[in-house]
């Protein structure tokens, strides 16, 4: 068989493959589990095979290119013209298939497993910021209930739990009171855990040539930011991070604490950077000190 171009429907646990002919004609289709489809693509000729950007993709597209193949990924909106008739997973494997062999296809970058790693520390630290925010809300609307009412900043209410939740005079029962302190004991972990994942990333955009080299040449930028502009290029590049990771918002000195403002679902090119120094207003000048923000945290 003369393959011009194999589609892959990726699934959980199931895995459908097409191979297309020179004349777009399907030469062959077949289902497979993970492993079958490994062993599979190992006695295959040398092709070009094209895959969904979706959960799962990078690994599996590694597999492959360590076996010789020439395997790129496609995001999914691009496959959808190619969908004849009514959808299942063989028809989704065979556009892909004709999607991945048009010159003009936009594709998505590898990833390595160290910019797998770095994309889960920004999405789990967005959550985290996510859940504080809305915790900081439930907080707010538990007291209102009570009468009490603060200013929209968060460090205002922060500075006043304390006095709240040892003031016997205030107009809480002792049911409410040990719900606030619940929420307020949740509150001060979710910014400890935070502070540690700033640390972290902090110390990768750190040991990053490019980002370095960024800040040095731009006054005023971050590392984040140049270390995220820096990344555009992810396929030759493994020390680099795609351009997937989404919006955020740190701890700063205020405490003022916006919630993320786009789901980590969302587009690469609805994106914007993110800064991991959102407390620095330039190279080597910060606002606060991160440890001593963890510190009082830790002591409430």
């Amino acid at each position: 068989m003369q393959i011009r171009s194999v589609g892959i429907d990726l699934g959980k646990t199931t895995f459908h493959l097409v191979a297309l002919g020179d004349n777009g004609k399907v030469l062959l289709k077949k289902k497979f589990s993970q492993k079958q489809l490994i062993t599979f693509t190992a006695n295959l000729q040398t092709s070009l095979i094209g895959m969904e950007a979706c959960s799962g993709a990078h690994f599996l597209a590694r597999a492959l290119r360590a076996q010789g193949h020439d395997v790129k990924l496609i995001p999914a909106q691009f496959v959808k013209p190619f969908v004849k008739s009514n959808k299942n997973d063989f028809l989704d494997a065979e556009a892909i298939a004709e999607a991945v062999d048009r010159h003009n296809m936009r594709f998505v970058p590898i990833k390595t497993d160290d910019q797998l790693d770095l994309q889960a520390l920004h999405r789990v630290r967005d959550r985290l910021m996510i859940r504080r925010t809305s915790l900081i809300n439930q907080i707010r609307a538990f007291l209102l209930e009570r009468g009490m009412v603060f200013a929209k900043s968060p460090i205002r209410l922060r500075e006043a739990i304390p006095e709240v939740l040892e003031n016997a005079n205030e107009n809480l029962t002792p049911r409410m009171r040990n719900l606030v302190a619940i929420l307020w004991n949740e509150w001060k972990g979710l910014e400890l855990q935070i502070v540690e994942m700033n640390d972290e990333v902090e110390r990768i955009a750190s040991s990053d040539a490019a980002c370095i080299s960024g800040c040095a040449r731009s006054r005023g930028s971050d590392r984040w930011s140049q270390q995220r502009s820096s990344l555009r290029s992810a396929t030759e590049q493994p020390s680099r991070r795609d351009e997937s990771l989404q919006p955020g918002s740190d701890w700063y000195r205020s405490n003022i604490l916006p919630a993320a403002r786009r789901s980590c679902m969302g587009s690469a090119s609805a994106a914007t950077a993110i800064c991991a120094r959102s407390w620095c207003t330039g190279p080597g000048q910060w606002c606060c000190d991160r440890n001593e923000t963890a510190s009082r945290w830790a002591h409430g």
